[in-house]
């Protein structure tokens, strides 16, 4: 393992963090609500102490680095978001209300990992609800999102230009852009045209918020947290905040809106830029995701009218925005969904785990994969009464091979089966605190698929303030897992391939 390797691109990537902080510090110093000052200390502090340790790591390996090796790559990245989450802890650690040290690596995780899971609430443990919390505070809390939302190692590698050849390295093993895309162009220039995209999404979410009513803060903290398909809200009620204003239903139509764009894959947008369109045409897993959108919104609708909302309208206006929020991973909530039938809570489930496109900021498994394993399924069942023939299977106009297909059934059968385990570890951990397996499975599900409210005891009228700390530390490992799509941080704790490989 080369260490100078790891330490220069750390150290790196802490003073990207360290300067997000500094951001979020400046705002708070002139920001005229009360607690600014104390947020803008605490932010100034935490921005010099990050500076300092990436200066450090820096400066002992000084000189150019032209390659990154496939193992120091994956390194870089596992140990970047969990470095990330670690460091972003401090300015909910040194500011007031304070959070102590499991809470706060729980908040900045969520926060990195585009979760949207909180400690923030009703608890007085907690640092009381989140509208008591300095806005410089909550302003972080939001760049949080928005930086990890592209992720914040592909801002990384488009940025440093340094990089070389190294970047493709970290680029393929960053999860938002699993895709074949980034082996057919510069991997540099394309991080930076999907970063451009990003900044360019934002300007017009921002902008739609802003004519809505919005205030500059509000907007710019929803817009952080809708294009990040992330969903922390300085608001205790989330989205919920804004139903009784008059052009409430636009404020939801409009983020529902941005929440399902930013759920497909940003390399379609590029494609499109790029006028590429036979790539368009070919496209599955987009159309697959909004087809699912509109199929679970129109049969929730039918479903709810009349017996839990009067009126289509109400009823069409409550699914669209829950579905597209938690079918994005995005966890924003307007209604208590766990008080509607088994049936659309089970649907709700079954769409978290999905989550959104692959490429996309959304979380869960990814369509794409759905596609292949239904594919591949159908495949095995014709195969068995036509085991002569030979079949060619193709995905948004590729071939796949049976590796791929083999990659992808694996895929769906560890994320199962990881989910099982970590909902006995998370009800072996809360024993003593009773909790129900709706809550444990709420807690695994929502974190584990990046979306953030779950059900029981942490659905969209709760929070994680009351489990215990060694849960809350598991719970934000599962977010990093997930965030990192399971492969880049399970191999770290394989030593027998870095020996042969």
């Amino acid at each position: 393992m080369n260490f100078r390797i790891l330490a220069k691109f750390l150290g790196a990537l802490l003073l990207l963090v360290s300067i997000a902080m500094a951001a979020c510090g400046v705002f708070a110093q002139f920001d005229v609500a009360d607690g600014s000052g104390s947020a803008a200390s605490s932010l100034f502090l935490s921005a010099v102490i990050v500076a300092a340790f990436g200066a450090v790591l820096m400066l002992c390996c000084i000189g150019k680095i032209e390659r990154v090796p496939r193992r120091e790559g994956i390194v870089v990245v596992g140990l970047g978001w969990l470095l990330c989450g670690t460091v972003g802890s401090l300015p909910y650690l040194l500011g007031e209300p304070k959070l102590d040290l499991a809470d706060a690596f729980f908040e900045s995780v969520s926060g990195f990992t585009t979760t949207g899971s909180t400690v923030m609430g009703s608890d007085a443990a907690a640092g009381g609800d989140i509208e008591s919390w300095p806005r410089g505070i909550l302003m972080w809390r939001a760049v949080t999102q928005w930086l990890g939302g592209m992720g914040i190692l592909v801002l990384f590698v488009a940025l440093l230009s340094y990089l070389g050849l190294g970047s493709k390295s970290l680029f393929c093993n960053e999860s938002s852009f699993q895709t074949g895309e980034s082996s057919t162009a510069r991997i540099r220039d394309t991080a930076m045209l999907l970063w451009k995209i990003y900044v360019c999404i934002t300007v017009v979410c921002f902008a739609g918020l802003k004519a809505l009513g919005l205030t500059t803060y509000n907007a710019i903290a929803h817009t952080f947290t809708v294009v990040s398909t992330a969903g922390f809200s300085p608001h205790n009620d989330s989205i919920g905040h804004y139903m009784d204003w008059g052009n409430g239903w636009l404020i939801e139509l409009w983020l529902g809106l941005f929440m399902i764009l930013c759920s497909i894959n940003f390399v379609l947008w590029a494609v499109i830029l790029r006028k590429r369109w036979k790539r368009l045409r070919d496209e599955e897993e987009g159309k697959l995701f909004v087809m699912i959108c509109i199929l679970a919104v129109v049969t929730l609708t039918i479903g709810l009218s009349g017996s839990h909302y009067d009126g289509f309208w109400t009823s069409l206006r409550h699914c669209f925005f829950t579905l597209a929020s938690l079918g994005s991973t995005t966890g924003y909530a307007t209604v208590d969904y766990t008080k509607w039938p088994v049936f659309a809570v089970m649907l709700i489930a079954v769409m978290m785990c999905v989550g959104g496109c692959s490429g996309s900021t959304a979380g869960g498994m990814k369509v794409s994969r759905l596609i292949v394993f239904l594919k591949t399924a159908r495949l095995e069942i014709v195969k068995a009464f036509r085991p002569n023939q030979v079949f060619r299977m193709h995905v948004n106009g590729n071939a796949t091979g049976d590796s791929e297909r083999a990659q992808a059934v694996g895929f769906v059968a560890l994320y199962a089966f990881i989910i099982i385990i970590s909902c006995f570890i998370v009800a072996l951990f809360e024993s003593v605190n009773g909790i129900g397996f709706e809550t444990v499975f709420g807690c695994v599900l929502a974190t584990f698929t990046n979306t953030g409210p779950g059900f029981g005891e942490v659905g969209p009228t709760g929070n994680y303030s009351h489990l215990l700390p060694v849960t809350k530390v598991f719970l934000s490992l599962l977010m990093i897992l997930g965030r990192l799509e399971l492969y880049a941080v399970l191999v770290l704790f394989m030593p027998s391939l870095w020996r042969r490989y």
